[in-house]
């Protein structure tokens, strides 16, 4: 089997501390089995900023339980932000519209060669994106 790392989308974190089974099982499986899987400093914010304001205490211990097993990439590389400004404008020159933050994911995930998990479908119109939804696998 081919080894392939991914990238989770702050949805399929979300999803993996509401304790959705098929996510779950994916996450565990691909975890310990076939690739390495990260997640983005801005998937960190995203998350961490929700559970502070709602004090959601459990829900931010499965999140740091996730966290210490889950490596944390940051966006402080030139290639990313190259990326991400390219996506921009190619977005941009069609009339379709990405919020920043997914656009800084998905240039995450296409420099450093992952397979971005997410349940995000607009993040299909981004050319060179790998992605895998776990949330409708069955």
């Amino acid at each position: 089997m081919i080894k392939k790392d991914y990238l989770l989308d702050t949805n399929v974190v979300s999803a993996i501390i509401k304790k959705n089974e098929i996510v779950q099982r994916k996450f565990e499986d691909v975890s310990f089995d076939k690739g390495e899987v990260f997640i983005s400093g801005i998937t960190y914010y995203e998350v961490k900023r929700g559970l502070i304001a709602t004090n959601a205490t459990r829900k931010m211990a499965e999140f740091e339980r996730i966290c210490r097993r889950t490596p944390v990439i940051f966006w402080n590389d030139i290639a990313i932000l190259e990326k991400a400004a390219e996506i921009h404008a190619y977005l941009k020159k069609r009339g379709m519209r990405l919020e920043d933050a997914d656009i800084f994911i998905a240039a995450i995930a296409i420099v450093r060669e992952l397979v971005l998990v997410s349940h995000d479908s607009d993040m299909l119109r981004v050319p060179e994106l790998t992605v895998e939804d776990w949330l409708t696998m069955a």
